[in-house]
């Protein structure tokens, strides 16, 4: 109680030096909690991109290629499965469900995607999560087409609009554009902050129905064009898709499941488990999250270097109180055990800070990190290791403050008295 009595009054007459210090380490504290909580965030939404997926099958390749341009519209495939062996495949009695994923052209740099209905019944991410609309609904006619959140947000969207889809591009703008058969927006879903914000669905007919009339690649005459008003669904066959997705009765299956896709003869095809494929791609990005710890670590180093500034050249202005304290009996290890109490009080005022500072910024900032980063800063307000962070800096707070303690006790009692001219 003495030693808070007289911690505080010390710190009082020093307020300015005292302020700055706490400060520093509160913002040091505050971007420590921030960059971890930012991370567990980006590694929540990275491996929960797609979830309830037991498997996601495509043409051979490599396992992270098909992840990346399956659940994260990014790359293309080499080859694509003909409707056959994926109608031939859906019926083994292991398999609950399907999705089909067609990938190909593009929209104002955007993603376009062909799917079915199944898309919207089955596709899970962030747990149980399942898409949503915020306005509108699925397809229905061939012509329609749902917008990700993100598209519909940047490109100004609303129902009915017109979307004319580019042939065989997915970033920029399209060179050879489909303006004979424009599509109108049925539904806009809802924000997710996953890829899906950031692509253009359309039916499997729809798809097929914008290259019904080009020729390996080229686009028809004008004499050879068919008009959009002549189509119709069940005049349309799909003859391939890209990928799709599977959900298995059991998901004791799934190995099994796994195994019989991948040796199918009538094509080669690859069946790969998404959530392990996913783990392995984010400890491949890990030396991002090592980098970003060491600069948060160096920013509280620098934060207890202002601290140990601050009590290192008030301790010039203290030598009286020092000697004042000792004439009155107060042991060397009592003005120690001070000095160490200060700092330590200190460190523990700025990490409190820091932790509310970091709170706040996460209430008031947290909308728009979702909207404009895709990252949702969900979870426990701290895990057990941010605990640990937050341990060692009240520690090493503490260890700082002997510096100046240590040398404070060197300071001989008539240096403290004496008058220097």
């Amino acid at each position: 109680m003495v030693f808070l009595k007289l911690a505080i009054k010390s710190l009082k007459n020093r307020i300015f030096a005292t302020t700055l210090t706490v400060i520093s380490i509160a913002l040091s504290v505050s971007l420590l909690l921030s960059v971890e909580r930012a991370k567990r965030a980006a590694e929540e939404g990275f491996t929960q991109t797609i979830s309830k997926t037991d498997l996601i099958v495509g043409a051979r390749s490599g396992p992270l290629q098909l992840i990346l341009y399956t659940v994260f519209n990014m790359g293309n495939a080499t080859h694509n499965i003909s409707y056959e062996s994926y109608e031939d495949i859906k019926k083994i009695p292991a398999i609950e469900w399907t999705i089909p994923y067609s990938l190909g052209d593009g929209h104002r740099g955007f993603r376009v995607v062909g799917t079915n209905q199944d898309f919207f019944k089955y596709y899970h991410y962030r747990g149980d999560r399942k898409v949503e609309f915020s306005q509108g609904g699925e397809f229905r006619d061939l012509w329609d087409v749902v917008l990700g959140a993100e598209v519909a947000r940047k490109l100004g969207y609303k129902l009915g609009s017109r979307v004319v889809v580019a042939h065989g591009v997915t970033k920029g703008e399209g060179i050879q554009e489909h303006d004979d058969k424009p599509f109108v927006v049925a539904g806009i879903l809802e924000p997710t902050g996953t890829p899906l914000d950031r692509a253009v669905y359309m039916s499997l007919e729809g798809m097929e129905a914008l290259h019904v009339d080009w020729q390996e690649g080229a686009a028809p005459t004008a004499d050879k064009i068919i008009p959009r008003e002549q189509l119709t669904k069940d005049k349309l066959k799909v003859h391939s898709i890209t990928a799709f997705f599977v959900g298995a009765k059991s998901r004791i299956e799934t190995l099994k499941l796994q195994r019989e896709i991948n040796t199918y003869k009538e094509e080669p095809l690859l069946a790969i488990i998404p959530g392990v494929t996913l783990s392995e791609l984010w400890q491949g990005l890990s030396f991002v999250e090592g980098v970003l710890r060491i600069i948060s670590w160096m920013v509280v180093l620098v934060g207890f270097m202002a601290m140990l500034i601050a009590l290192t050249t008030a301790l010039n202005e203290r030598r009286r109180e020092m000697a004042i304290l000792r004439a009155v009996g107060a042991k060397s290890r009592q003005i120690v055990g001070l000095l160490v109490f200060e700092s330590t009080l200190l460190t523990a005022l700025g990490i409190a800070l820091g932790v509310f500072l970091s709170w706040g910024l996460v209430a008031v900032l947290k909308p728009w990190i979702e909207s404009e980063f895709g990252l949702y800063l969900v979870g426990p307000w701290f895990t057990s290791r941010e605990l640990i962070y937050l341990v060692i800096t009240l520690i090493g707070g503490t260890v700082i403050g002997l510096i100046p303690a240590l040398r404070a006790q060197s300071l001989a009692l008539k240096d403290g008295l004496s008058v220097k001219l």
